[in-house]
């Protein structure tokens, strides 16, 4: 009876040489089908990487870069900013700006109030991107951002740096 019930609880292995034999098959055939694999996606068709000094420099730019800007220059005023920095999509109405001077664009614009206004122009808002440390400090944006408000029907003050207004 020990006998029968043995035989009902053994597996497919019967011996130790067929026992060998699955431990060594269990770590070749997934180190065949590994390589396997490799020599299959390596061997596909892929563009030429060039190397030219040119695409070799671009590949390898820097991410950041430092500019230096005169700490004494005058402050631009918000009619000149707006000339070289907004002008451009507030003129023709580009992707959505308010044209410069049209009230009934500005006025849903202008009750959210000066701040708000601001806050759009340095984060960006909808198709316009930040204008945040761009050519141009924070201050002279919202110069140029108190320009075309007051174009438009507003009356807010031209902002001033924070050393004149002390």
């Amino acid at each position: 009876m020990s006998d029968q019930h043995e035989e009902a609880h053994t597996g497919p292995v019967k011996t130790p040489k067929q026992f060998l034999t699955l431990v060594a098959l269990a770590f070749v055939v997934p180190i065949f089908v590994i390589i396997g694999l490799v020599n299959y996606i390596g061997s596909q068709n892929k563009p030429g990487v060039n190397t030219s000094a040119e695409a070799v420099a671009a590949r390898l730019q820097k991410v950041g870069a430092v500019q230096i800007k005169d700490a004494n220059r005058p402050a631009k005023s918000g009619e000149e900013v707006f000339k070289v920095q907004c002008a451009a999509c507030h003129i023709s109405g580009a992707a959505g700006a308010p044209k410069l001077g049209d009230k009934a664009a500005w006025s849903a614009r202008i009750k959210t109030g000066y701040e708000s206004l601001v806050n759009s122009a340095l984060k960006g808002k909808n198709a316009m991107a930040a204008q945040a440390g761009g050519e141009h400090d924070d201050l002279e944006i919202a110069r140029a951002v108190v320009y075309m408000a007051n174009a438009s029907g507003a009356k807010f003050a031209d902002p001033v740096a924070p050393s004149a207004a002390k």
